[in-house]
């Protein structure tokens, strides 16, 4: 028996009243509208489906396991896994093969261990890459270059250099032990001069500098956070905060680095109840900072993980649930403190991807278990959609699940129309889709969320100019349209650093929300209103780093597809 019509009329009126909004703001709608009306439930067919998001396969086999991910200012996506796994599912092209008496799986090995995705095709490029990458890390220079670090075996103390180029010709350079210590496990951060900091890794307690090294450094930092016969503190979180010094977490206790001095300028307060850096794999992410403040205020979120000694309780063929708190830190406080919420369930192995509304979309991983070949049960197949701004009873969204686990050794990146591109897991030693639990994953998705339902059509913008290049402190031109003038409202300018992702570690993203000057309602341009602002770039190098970003135009919390810009010194 079907609702009264009065209640199907007001049910729409206020969805179309909120669907403006972000999903926090249609929860607490729905949630007055089942007080008032009695209703066991508020979102109903289509409506609901749209706001829990949707998934798309692009891929059925890219041939290779996507371990590592990085989007590039190509509008193409880097993908490799570790170069000794033995046979990938892709040749290499032109019949080449590699011959490495270094590799473990095969000294003539014919097959890619690297791909470049195309998202204007969804076509996939074999590239050949050398020196084994596996676990290794990255960050991009102020040209667009991608530097990759490190890595296992002959990978260890290489530099490996990728330019993205439009006519599909490029492929990686190598540099041999162009770093002063092996690098396994290790995280970077682009830094104000357009200098990579490379901090960690196993039995790696120092940093060091890249593309050229200066050396290692040591950091007794690394030292202390380490387990015994767990370590705990690999892959740690770096972000770049407002006084130009690095904030390093490690397994639970975080610092502020002076790296120009090797000076630890300030302590912070330990995050009690379980680890969260490899193996115990939790992610972090640095929110969006504000020009409101001339971007100074510098907030960390850290979500998931595993208890303390989870990674040996694996071993003896037991699974803990991981962990299902999240921790905000505002670390420019005078006296910062961790404040704690919990998640819908726990999660481990978790990517945390800023969407260009300032949301927090937590996707992949599992809710037993760690890091590691064989070691998690239970994935996590619904990602969370996090609103950092939302009364903290209703941060949280659970979004629409995928068919496919995506645990150890799988990666999630923001792409320019929004979309969330997830690919790899990989919990097993080599290529095997036969006989194990969670077999390799070599398909390719998008994850579109909410705001690209079409319902938001009418208040999307679309960015028809745009200068491709700014400098500090400078105001610049962003036209837009709309498809009508009276849509436009409430709208923000958002630069995004693209991080290189791996291990549940999303390295160098970056959001910054802009001042616009001035938004003048233009000329009629085609179908839809024309509109010119003028907005503020960054003041510093500390703020936004030298390099590519995307710009986003977001109009009602409903963003643009994002337009390419380089900061330049």
């Amino acid at each position: 028996m079907g609702f009264p019509g009065y209640v199907i009329s007001l049910y729409v009126q206020v969805i179309r009243m909120v669907l403006p909004l972000r999903i926090r703001a249609l929860a607490l709608a729905c949630a007055a509208l089942l007080n008032f009306l009695k209703l066991d439930s508020c979102l109903a067919g289509a409506e609901a489906a749209a706001l829990s998001g949707s998934w798309q396969l692009l891929v059925e086999n890219g041939g290779v396991s996507a371990m590592h991910m990085t989007l590039t200012p190509a509008n193409t996506v880097l993908m490799y896994d570790r170069t000794d796994y033995g046979p990938s599912q892709l040749k290499l092209a032109g019949g080449k093969c590699r011959n490495d008496p270094n590799d473990l799986a095969l000294t003539t090995d014919c097959y890619a261990h690297a791909i470049e995705l195309d998202l204007s095709t969804n076509a996939v490029r074999p590239l050949e890459v050398s020196t084994d990458t596996w676990c290794s890390s990255g960050a991009f220079l102020a040209d667009g270059r991608f530097v990759s670090t490190g890595g296992w075996n002959d990978g260890g103390q290489s530099v490996r250099i990728f330019t993205p180029c439009s006519d599909k010709t490029c492929d990686w350079q190598e540099l041999s032990n162009a770093l002063a210590k092996p690098r396994w496990y290790a995280s970077n951060q682009i830094l104000p001069d357009n200098n990579i900091i490379v901090v960690g890794g196993r039995k790696g307690f120092s940093y060091e500098f890249a593309p050229r090294t200066t050396g290692a450094i040591s950091l007794p930092f690394l030292y202390q956070t380490n387990e015994p016969n767990t370590e705990n503190n690999l892959y740690p979180f770096l972000h770049l905060s407002s006084d130009g010094n690095v904030f390093i977490f490690a397994n639970s206790k975080s610092i502020l680095l002076d790296y120009r001095s090797n000076k630890v300028v300030r302590t912070f307060p330990e995050l009690l109840g379980g680890s969260r850096n490899y193996p115990s794999s939790g992610s972090s992410v640095m929110l969006p900072l504000s020009a409101v403040d001339d971007f100074q205020r510098v907030e960390v979120m850290i979500c998931g993980g595993a208890p303390h000694g989870a990674f040996q309780k694996v071993a003896q063929g037991s699974y803990p649930a991981a962990l299902q708190t999240c921790a905000r830190m505002t670390i420019t406080d005078p006296n910062p403190e961790w404040s704690m919420e919990n998640m819908p369930s726990s999660r481990v192995m978790g990517d945390m991807i800023l969407l260009p509304t300032s949301e927090v979309l937590i996707i992949n991983g599992a809710k037993q278990g760690t890091a590691g070949w064989g070691s998690a049960v239970n994935p996590s197949l619904s990602p969370f959609l996090y609103t950092p701004s939302a009364p903290t009873e209703s941060r949280f969204q659970v979004l629409a699940s995928t068919p496919i686990p995506r645990l150890y050794h799988s990666t999630a990146i923001l792409l320019p129309d929004g979309r969330v591109l997830v690919g790899g897991s990989n919990p097993n030693v080599g290529y095997s889709f036969m006989d194990v639990p969670f077999p390799t994953e070599l398909r390719i998705e998008a994850y579109s969320p909410y705001y690209l339902a079409t319902s938001f059509d009418n208040k999307r913008p679309s960015i028809t100019a745009l200068n491709g290049q700014i400098g500090y402190g400078v105001i610049f031109e962003v036209d837009f349209i709309l498809l009508t003038a009276d849509h436009v409202s409430s709208v923000e300018f958002k630069l995004f650093a693209p991080p290189f992702t791996t291990h549940t570690t999303s390295m160098n993203q970056r959001q910054l929300i802009l001042q616009a000057t001035t938004i003048l309602n233009g000329t009629s341009k085609g179908a839809g209103a024309g509109f010119m602002a003028m907005v503020k770039s960054p003041s510093s190098a500390i703020a936004a780093p030298p390099g590519y970003y995307l710009l986003f135009v977001v109009n009602q919390g409903v963003p643009s597809q994002g337009a390419w810009i380089q900061v330049v010194a």
